[in-house]
């Protein structure tokens, strides 16, 4: 049966859909005896008042990043 992912796991919007994603690629992936890299940790310096550049939004790419890399060892994804 071939894996996919759940909907709504394109890619992060906020914290708890990039916590999903991770939880749901590292599975797959267990599923296939494969490895991955650890997901990018979360910030721990955000001061809450919406920079323009926070944190998160570097958190949010570096998820991004994280999930095209899962893709393409689970073999769902074309290297770029």
């Amino acid at each position: 049966m071939p894996c996919t992912l759940p909907a709504g796991l394109a890619g992060p919007l906020d914290r708890d859909t990039a916590l999903a994603m991770f939880i749901a690629l590292r599975e797959m992936a267990l599923a296939r005896q494969l490895v991955l890299r650890a997901p990018p940790a979360e910030p721990d310096s955000c001061c809450g008042r919406g920079c323009n550049g926070c944190v998160w939004e570097s958190y949010y790419a570096a998820a991004a990043w994280w999930r095209q890399d899962a893709l393409i060892a689970l073999g769902l994804a074309a290297p770029a």
